[in-house]
């Protein structure tokens, strides 16, 4: 909200200098972006009169003017602006005067000069000249009242700065010059000047029929009906610059007149051509398929959601938004019918929006106005169309007003102790009563209570918690105390046992993953298809139809990066998230970091697709497939071992994936993307994938130290014959599982051989397979004998044997 410091103080004059009084009302929540003044800097520039005005000799576009500037002699002037003409008084820059700067950043100095051979005392000044307006269209006409030889910078109240304030939406009370002069004799305990709205009298009794078949979009209703008056009469000059000031424009007496009281006393009205409205009016919903021309030019269809006014043919107004172009007033309009409402809220909230528009009624009365003074606005209104377009015939008429359903006033009651509590500064109830009662409202004290009645224009006033923001408020959130905390500060040191969420991110980046972060909200079917679940956890208010349930399960998300990868011709991707999912789980209770009835463990997965590496001279590219996953995340549990497990799962395929068992408990999945969702999400290749509980990948164990061995191993290399079905889980289970008194340290497989299919002899049978297993086999005693080394074998190829049916491959 922009407006004139100087109308301000005309409601409330503190002895304050503009930049503390704008410092007051920032610190009481009223933010001041921006002060600006109304002129720049210029001097020696007074009201003048041309006394005449020839044409020069030598131009035919310039005219030399002799003008009184109230000091007995005539200043010869020469002047090219079209109006330049005897009897108007104008903007005279005397010699020696410093005009606002130009481009150059450099004031302009007037200098006695010579123009076309004839002598120039001065300049006369247009608006732009003077930067106070962008018309440049000849000098600035000034009043004939206008008192000959004043400094221009005091006759029009140049000295004047502009505020520019940004307000929160609960402080609507504050949308008008007097609602901010209001706070400000609260703050500085300057005296208030309220304002008096004395009654018109009447001349005649016409009403015009208003029927409010809605009082849920309109609470009260008030009019009146004035004949006679002159809309062809000029604005005050006075008014056109307050209007301009706050930003806007003067359009026509009476239109300026309803803003200029808007920004007033906040209240937005309407002033419909009488003549125009046909029967009565209706303040009703619209009804689907009714049109509306605005006074803005635009033709909008309104539903039955959007509030109207409407008269016997047609809908003649959006209610508390903008009027219609049928019934608006022009230059020959004599008979006016001034409406003043209170609109509730909520029905008017978003509407203009609707519509690609927003005006400043509309932005007042989806904050609040208030519905107590109808009826002392329209007098206001009323008593300042006779002054500017008010005749001899004018007459008017008695106000019709409707109450019908306006808010209920509700006492709220402030805790002295609450509030001293969430304010964090000691206060007595005294100084809680003392701060309400500055800002106008009624105050009742009780023991350690404080209770207030808000007055009308403090809707926002509800709950408690208002009332503390009140008293912060007028105490001052720069009187404030700044303590220190009292606890003492210590870094949270990790246990040595776990390493940090970065470590993991900086360990799976080091394998060549990039880091991707996506939303926890994802499309319901991933939950169906990816992660089996039936009944995820929906969102109440979704940011997005396609994002509508919480996930359970990081693969989606990832298969998404892949496929926008993908779509872009992108080869190779390797991306890697750490997040949050979302699990129902009874047993987990309502603390600080919980939710009763869900479980938010954190998860990290990683998604590899396209060749292992990427395109070089070395040879031909791989895909990647599960056995390069599983090796990342054996590196990612490195030195701890995990167990991999064939297992199923909704996302992979039932032939490529497995558990991944760490200690016996399962920490996670690992395998190549199931090839029913591969075609569903139009992937040439399939990705593979693997998903982990974080909590088991930051766990670590600590490293033992251990004394070199004195005695070199023995290495030997064991073929065996086993069935197909043998899994190499099993063969090394058996192995390791083998009676050789603590010798065996640790065994490799390092060769699978399979005959083909039409190869016939050999000592392979259909449906077996050769196995060749490095054993190494120590101790740190001694050296192994023949006989050590021997016994030790055999007890493997016997364990083997009796375990899976091996067989030593001849």
């Amino acid at each position: 909200m922009q407006f004139p410091e100087s109308w301000l103080r005309e409601f409330c004059n503190p002895p304050l200098t503009t930049q503390q009084l704008a410092d007051t009302l920032t610190m009481a929540g009223l933010e001041v972006e921006e002060l600006e003044p109304v002129a720049p800097p210029f001097t020696h520039i007074v009201v003048g009169e041309i006394k005449e005005a020839v044409q020069h000799p030598n131009a035919d576009r310039l005219r030399v003017c002799q003008v009184d500037v109230g000091q007995g002699a005539l200043l010869n002037i020469v002047c090219g602006a079209p109006n330049a003409r005897v009897g108007i008084r104008i903007p005279c820059a005397m010699v020696g005067a410093e005009l606002p700067p130009g481009e150059d950043g450099k004031p302009f100095v007037i200098k006695v000069g010579k123009l076309r051979g004839v002598e120039s005392q001065g300049m006369l000044c247009s608006a732009k000249e003077l930067k106070i307006a962008d018309d440049h269209g000849g000098l600035l006409e000034l009043p004939a009242d206008a008192p000959l030889g004043q400094d221009i910078r005091q006759y029009l109240n140049l000295d004047d700065t502009l505020f520019t304030i940004k307000l929160t939406p609960n402080l609507a009370h504050c949308l008008s010059v007097y609602g901010i002069a209001r706070e400000v004799s609260a703050l500085t305990g300057a005296p208030l000047k309220v304002p008096a709205f004395p009654a018109v009298a009447t001349q005649i009794q016409d009403k015009v029929a208003v029927h409010v078949q809605a009082t849920d979009l309109c609470g009260r209703f008030s009019g009146r009906v004035l004949k006679g008056v002159n809309t062809k009469a000029q604005t005050p000059q006075w008014m056109v610059d307050r209007l301009a000031r706050c930003g806007q424009r003067s359009v026509s007496p009476l239109v300026d007149i309803s803003n200029y009281v808007m920004f007033e006393f906040g209240r937005p009205s309407h002033i419909f051509d009488l003549d125009k409205i046909h029967g009565g009016l209706q303040v009703r919903w619209g009804q689907a398929g009714e049109t509306l021309k605005l006074l803005n030019g635009n033709t909008v269809t309104v539903d039955k959601k959007v509030g109207v006014i409407a008269d016997d043919s047609q809908v003649e107004s959006l209610a508390g938004i903008m009027g219609g172009d049928a019934t608006a007033v022009s230059d020959d309009t004599q008979n006016i019918y001034i409406e003043a409402a209170f609109w509730w809220p909520t029905s008017i909230a978003g509407r203009s929006r609707r519509f690609n528009f927003s005006t400043d009624a509309g932005h007042r009365f989806e904050r609040g106005v208030d519905p107590q003074l109808t009826v002392e606005h329209i007098e206001r209104i009323t008593q300042l169309v006779l002054d500017i377009c008010g005749t001899r015939e004018t007459q008017v008429g008695p106000i019709d007003d409707q109450i019908l359903n306006i808010p209920a006033i509700k006492p709220v009651t402030l805790r002295v102790a609450r509030a001293v509590k969430v304010i964090g500064m000691p206060l007595t109830q005294q100084q809680c009563a003392d701060a309400l009662r500055g800002l106008g409202l009624q105050v009742a004290e009780g023991e350690g209570t404080v209770t207030v009645t808000p007055p009308s224009f403090r809707f926002d006033l509800q709950i408690e918690e208002d009332l503390i923001e009140e008293v912060a408020r007028m105490v001052g959130y720069n009187n404030l105390p700044t303590n220190p905390p009292l606890a003492p500060i210590t870094a949270k040191v990790r246990h040595e046992t776990e390493r940090s969420p970065s470590a993991v991110r900086r360990a799976i980046a080091a394998l060549g993953y990039q880091e991707t972060i996506n939303y926890s909200f994802v499309e319901e079917s991933w939950e169906k298809d990816l992660a089996g679940n039936a009944n995820p956890i929906r969102l109440l208010n979704p940011i997005a139809s396609q994002m509508s349930v919480m996930r359970s399960s990081l693969i989606g998300s990832l298969l998404q990066v892949v496929k926008f990868n993908a779509d872009r011709k992108a080869d190779r991707v390797r991306v890697f998230e750490l997040g949050r999912v979302f699990l129902r789980n009874a047993s987990v209770q309502n603390s600080d970091t919980t939710v009763e009835g869900f479980d938010q463990p954190m998860r990290v997965a990683g998604i590899a697709w396209g060749p292992v590496e990427p395109l070089c001279w070395q040879g031909k590219a791989r895909n990647v497939d599960f056995y390069d996953a599983k090796a990342d995340v054996e590196k990612l549990l490195a030195p701890r071992q995990a167990e991999f497990v064939a297992a199923d799962h909704p996302a992979l395929h039932p032939g490529r994936s497995a558990q991944v068992v760490l200690n016996g408990v399962v920490i996670g999945h690992v395998g190549e993307l199931h090839p029913r969702w591969r075609q569903a999400w139009e992937l040439p290749s399939a990705p593979v994938v693997f998903e982990l509980s974080l909590d088991a990948v930051i766990a670590r164990e600590l490293p033992v130290a251990e004394g070199v061995a004195k005695h070199q191993p023995v290495e030997r290399d064991m073929a065996v014959i086993v069935a197909e079905s043998v899994t190499h889980g099993q063969l090394m289970q058996a192995i390791h599982a083998a009676p050789t008194d603590g010798l065996l340290q640790s065994a490799v497989l390092f060769d699978i051989y399979r005959p083909k299919a039409d190869a016939t002899g050999g000592s392979l049978a259909v449906g077996e397979k050769s196995l060749a297993v490095r054993l190494t086999l120590g101790t740190a005693d001694a050296t192994l004998t023949d006989a050590q080394i021997d016994a030790a074998m055999n007890a493997v190829l016997a364990h083997l044997g009796s375990q899976v049916s091996a067989r030593l491959r001849a």
